[in-house]
């Protein structure tokens, strides 16, 4: 898995998954891009792991995208090619498992995009968050657009999207891009970690599911799925 992130797994069942580029202000490049598709790839497969944690070392969560690959292809699309073909955004999207994201410092670009796709995002006050991308001539295209609507709702994203300005961490949470704003980002994931490692595992990922589908299914199309989701956890051994 490399240096770049590390990944930890507690008596719990609660997987932590650190960033670890602190000197770099925890930008990505490809060997981190790659690093983290791997641990959230044996945080999927690790039966033992019941919730996710997404933290960071250093003064900031994540500045980002490291641009200076961008100048290492022979053209920008180039580059974002190979970024896309090296996706961790899906996989973090897809896990069963509930994920919490613990933003501190800058959380910005793709790191921001990284944690929209986490079900609970705690900040501390001093985080600062926003899609500068647009002023530097890009798309925020980790799934940024499409994120941060389904957190929003398209009259608060197209602001953030189109003016890439940041944002401190109490108007994030006035607009619920952050669930809330603590005093200490690291307890705090990991008491809602805690709590939801409690709950039966096939209920949270049931749930999960059903939520994940509601904005792009019709009202009657996300019942029945509600319905056969709920079919497949009654009567289960708690906890299993």
């Amino acid at each position: 898995m490399g240096d770049e992130v590390l990944l930890d797994l507690d008596d719990a069942g609660i997987a932590t998954v650190t960033l670890n580029r602190p000197d770099k202000l925890n930008i990505f490049n490809l060997a981190m891009r790659d690093a983290l598709i791997e641990a959230v790839t044996a945080v999927r497969d690790l039966p033992d792991a019941r919730v996710m944690i997404l933290r960071a070392n250093g003064r900031h969560f994540s500045a980002g995208a490291d641009l200076s690959e961008f100048g290492s292809a022979p053209h920008h699309l180039e580059a974002r090619r190979i970024r896309w073909d090296r996706d961790p955004w899906g996989p973090l999207w897809d896990l069963p498992q509930p994920t919490i994201a613990a933003l501190h410092g800058h959380a910005v670009g793709s790191g921001l995009e990284m944690a929209l796709l986490c079900d609970l995002r705690f900040a501390s006050a001093d985080t600062s968050l926003g899609l500068p991308e647009t002023k530097l001539g890009m798309l925020p295209a980790a799934g940024g657009t499409q994120s941060l609507t389904r957190a929003v709702g398209p009259a608060s994203a197209l602001p953030v999207v189109l003016g890439g300005a940041s944002m401190d961490a109490e108007r994030a949470r006035l607009l619920g891009i952050v669930h809330e704003v603590v005093d200490d980002v690291e307890a705090s994931a990991r008491q809602a970690a805690n709590r939801l490692a409690l709950c039966d595992r096939g209920v949270l990922s049931a749930a999960r599911r059903a939520l994940h589908a509601a904005g792009d299914l019709a009202l009657d199309a996300g019942l029945a799925l509600e319905k056969r989701l709920e079919s497949t956890t009654r009567n289960r051994p708690h906890r299993a």
